[in-house]
């Protein structure tokens, strides 16, 4: 399945997105894409009826959100692709690096993303999203999460490498954590659609010219581990995103210049869609 919200922020409505480009409400089945619905969908995967017997919706000029609802928590692993770890002047880790986003971070795929006040340094992330479906404690074995996971998305981890590096304190949420920094969508593919998410390619673009191309497969840490690594910490619950990482490609590297008011970011991913989100000074 493909799931959207549709709507402006804080009134989206659930739709169903086919494989033919048609759009069914799910509003008699959910008021939202939360974390309710995909524990509830995780347990009844017929939830959701056949499209025939769901009204038809049509979303042309209409909003596209998030396609889930504001989690409870936006987990990030860091320099999870080697050659990032390199351009970042860093090692590739022994084991994942965490760290958090704010969760009103998260915007729609093609709404603006605003530069904050003060910065020199903002950069795109091209990044798979895994999204949580079953509550995940102590899983006993990678193996174990695939039934934890609700569906992948596209999510561009915007960073402000300045407050993430130079004035961090020791911490980088200070650089993730600016408003509208995670773009995520346009819609959430449910696992079984997705089938191996070490086979998918993720590229950016900023103002049409490339900057990431690379794949899944090329991960320090595949989902698996991540999803079972993370349960050993921490409960990840219904709803939750985890940012997989970044491959190499960013303005961080040196090669290219940092995002200003004006610019277009366009991130992608094989199978999951594309965003476009415009710069514009906070």
């Amino acid at each position: 399945m493909r799931l959207m919200r549709i709507g402006e922020p804080g009134q989206e409505r659930p739709v169903l997105l086919c494989p033919e480009g048609r759009h069914y409400d799910l509003s008699g089945i959910t008021d939202d894409i939360d974390g309710a619905f995909l524990a509830a969908l995780a347990e009844n995967p017929h939830l959701v009826p056949a499209e025939p017997t769901l009204p038809e919706t049509d979303i042309t000029g209409l909003r596209i959100g998030a396609p889930v609802a504001r989690p409870s928590a936006l987990l990030c692993i860091g320099q999870n692709y080697a050659a990032h770890a390199a351009e970042s002047g860093a090692e590739p880790p022994e084991q994942p690096i965490l760290f958090y986003k704010s969760p009103n971070t998260v915007v729609g795929p093609y709404d603006d993303v605003l530069i904050p006040r003060g910065s020199k340094k903002t950069d795109w992330e091209v990044e798979l999203a895994v999204v949580i479906g079953r509550r995940a404690s102590y899983l006993d074995s990678p193996a174990d999460a695939a039934a934890h996971i609700a569906g992948y998305a596209v999510s561009n981890d915007v960073s402000e490498r300045a407050f993430q590096l130079e004035e961090s304190g020791g911490q980088w949420s200070k650089g993730k954590s600016c408003a509208t920094f995670n773009p995520l969508g346009p819609v959430l593919v449910t696992a079984d659609e997705v089938g191996d998410p070490q086979r998918l390619r993720l590229r950016s673009h900023v103002n049409g010219e490339p900057r990431q191309d690379s794949v899944t497969a090329d991960m320090i840490f595949s989902v698996a581990h991540l999803v079972h690594h993370l349960s050993q910490y921490l409960v990840l619950e219904p709803g939750d995103v985890i940012n997989t990482g970044t491959p190499q490609g960013v303005a961080l590297s040196g090669r290219f210049p940092y995002l200003a008011a004006g610019d277009v970011m366009e991130v992608e991913i094989s199978g999951l869609g594309r965003q476009r989100s415009v710069c514009r000074p906070a």
